[in-house]
């Protein structure tokens, strides 16, 4: 294959959503099995807020949340923090590459409203739950953690709520129709695009040095931050956003993205599977009410704000001002959750089991079940598209 062929469709193009969320998938498992740790980043966006704290002159190092998550270092001595920065390498390469970054400002002030509001209730909730959409998704269920189903099946439900909640009129904002005399012809700028896709180069040579320089003194540095510039670049060029999978399997009946997720954890599970047996710890958390309600708020957060945690990421870095609201209430949410945690954890959370699947049914049960359950998620996203659409046929014929 051509250097210019390999260029158009798989730096400037824009990836299947399938492959690229299976390949998340597996990445996620040898970045357990590697470094011993999860695939996750709202822990490390309330770490930051909690930075913001100290360096106003509090102390939420005092705190009982930041004693479960840990405050100590920077996000440049911690491998959550490497492996975000990563992350936004990657996605800022990518973006570049397909000269994808344009500043773009809100419609609307209800936009801003939406994003803030928004992602202050998804951070909020997704720190009470103990995980995000990926710290569920792609951590907790593959590692055979119970909270994770609570949590998956309430984000589920908090999108349904959230999706109906944004078709209030007042979220309807109108469209400004502009007189014109002619059709305008795009213009397109080569020599732009060219410098962009070498600055995303750049970036992406910059992130892979910096990231073999740091496995010299912390290999495992090293390693998170390659497996972040990966991660970056597979959700951009996948577009992978799990707001968009559960609104638009409510809203409009696709399920392309859902029935991707789905596949990634199942391929995700069976490496996870082995490395635990080969004796890496998994993260189970407490399975309880902080769970249920943790998703609720975060499935509908998301929707309200129109992104989740691996969305408003590369979004941001495309230059949509109105993620980079998104990612400010994130960490307020988050920073508010642990502010708040050492009143309401005993009863909602710390009071209940961590409870592990691979212990109540076995090794091989545990899996059995956690695949049985994956197949009936998936059986379930086929049958809700099945009635979506047919349901919209009879609308169309009754019309």
């Amino acid at each position: 294959m051509k250097w210019l062929d390999f260029k158009r469709d798989y730096l400037v193009q824009f990836w299947s959503p399938i492959p690229s969320v299976i390949a998340a998938g597996v990445l996620a498992a040898y970045y357990f099995g590697i470094t011993g740790t999860f695939w996750a980043v709202t822990g490390e966006f309330t770490r930051w807020g909690g930075h913001l704290l100290q360096w106003f002159g509090f102390h939420p190092e005092t705190w009982g949340y930041f004693k479960v998550i840990h405050l100590e270092g920077s996000p440049l001595s911690r491998v959550d923090g490497v492996m975000i920065i990563g992350m936004f390498a990657g996605c800022l390469s990518a973006a570049l590459w397909s000269n994808n970054v344009r500043l773009r400002q809100p419609q609307h002030r209800i936009r801003i409203f939406q994003a803030l509001a928004g992602g202050i209730i998804a951070g909020f909730g997704a720190r009470l739950a103990m995980g995000c959409n990926l710290a569920a998704f792609f951590t907790g269920i593959p590692q055979f953690s119970l909270h994770a189903w609570f949590f998956a099946l309430s984000t589920v439900a908090g999108t349904w709520f959230g999706a109906r909640f944004v078709m209030l009129p007042m979220f309807r904002v109108a469209v400004k129709m502009q007189k014109v005399s002619a059709a305008q012809s795009l213009v397109q700028t080569p020599e732009r695009a060219a410098r962009r896709f070498r600055l995303g180069m750049l970036i992406f040579a910059g992130c892979v040095l910096w990231a073999i320089a740091k496995t010299f003194d912390a290999p495992k540095l090293g390693l998170a931050a390659l497996f972040g510039l990966a991660f970056g670049i597979l959700i951009e060029r996948g577009q992978v956003c799990f707001t968009s999978a559960f609104r638009d399997l409510w809203l409009t009946g696709r399920t392309q993205m859902a029935k991707a997720i789905i596949l990634g954890m199942a391929v995700s599970t069976i490496g996870v599977y082995s490395y635990i047996q080969l004796g890496v710890p998994a993260k189970i958390m407490w399975a309880g009410p902080n769970a249920v309600i943790g998703g609720l708020l975060f499935g509908f957060g998301i929707v309200l704000a129109g992104s989740c945690e691996t969305g408003w990421m590369y979004r941001a870095v495309e230059g949509q001002v109105h993620y980079w609201w998104v990612g400010l209430g994130n960490i307020i949410g988050a920073t508010l959750l642990a502010l708040c945690w050492d009143d309401i954890a005993p009863v909602l959370a710390t009071r209940y089991d961590k409870v592990d699947l691979l212990v109540v049914f076995g090794k091989t049960g545990g899996l059995m079940v956690t695949y049985a359950m994956l197949a009936l998620a998936l059986l379930a996203v086929l049958w809700w598209e099945k009635r979506f659409f047919a349901a919209k046929t009879v609308a169309q014929e009754v019309v």
